[in-house]
């Protein structure tokens, strides 16, 4: 896929961004196709932190996928600053495109420029193509993950 570019969202990606979320299986359960108060507080809050990215995918002036990054110090493994992906997203019409490659290859050189020694991510256990395809990146299943929602 050709002449993608990679940039930071802005507010006026955010409608675009809340439908790629809402654009697929589990996303029709858990997220709205508008833009409410909840996202816009979201947004302002992942602009406003230096630890934290929404990356978006752009062609011809659309968004094709995006995802969010954020960067996380720790003691654990020598001191190793993480890099966590999450809420990866590609425009369902687009999938299947080397889309999601490209996303990944960017936001994994992203993460060692920013000296990152690690790159994490969760996939929900029923994504089960997902799981394929981030194994062929060279991510390993390493870890059992737990969530409690509050």
């Amino acid at each position: 896929m050709a002449d993608v570019i990679f940039r930071e969202a802005v507010r006026a990606d955010l409608p675009a961004v809340v439908a790629l979320l809402a654009d697929d299986v589990l996303g029709r359960a858990r997220d709205f196709t508008a833009v409410d108060a909840a996202y816009e507080k979201a947004f302002a809050d992942i602009t406003a932190d230096p630890r934290n990215q929404l990356i978006v995918a752009e062609a011809g002036g659309e968004l094709l996928g995006c995802y969010q990054v954020t960067y996380i110090p720790g003691l654990g493994r020598h001191g190793t600053e993480r890099a966590l992906i999450e809420a990866v997203r590609v425009r369902s019409d687009q999938r299947g495109q080397g889309l999601g490659r490209q996303m990944m290859a960017y936001a994994i050189d992203r993460a060692r420029e920013h000296g990152c020694g690690l790159v994490q991510l969760t996939t929900d256990k029923s994504r089960h193509d997902a799981h394929r395809f981030y194994r062929t990146l060279g991510f390993v299943p390493s870890h059992e993950g737990m969530k409690l929602p509050l």
